[in-house]
């Protein structure tokens, strides 16, 4: 194992997380921005661009920038 982190997409929402782990027939997926994780079958697993990873932490930056 190479230790980088895998990111993919949740297909059913649009959604990037990245892998945590496979098990139970899931894929444990966190969401970018850390917080809770959610289970994906591994058919709706596609693997994101290195540019949907961008967009997704921006607009997670972006996000927690607006928080109080």
């Amino acid at each position: 194992m190479s230790g980088a982190a895998e990111y993919v997409i949740d297909s059913r929402s649009g959604r990037v997380g990245q892998v945590m782990a496979r098990e139970g027939g899931s894929v444990q997926l966190r969401p970018l921005g850390g917080g809770r994780e959610w289970d994906c079958p591994p058919d709706a697993v596609d693997p994101a661009l290195p540019g949907e990873v961008l967009r997704a932490r921006v607009a997670e930056l972006n996000r927690a920038g607006r928080l109080p």
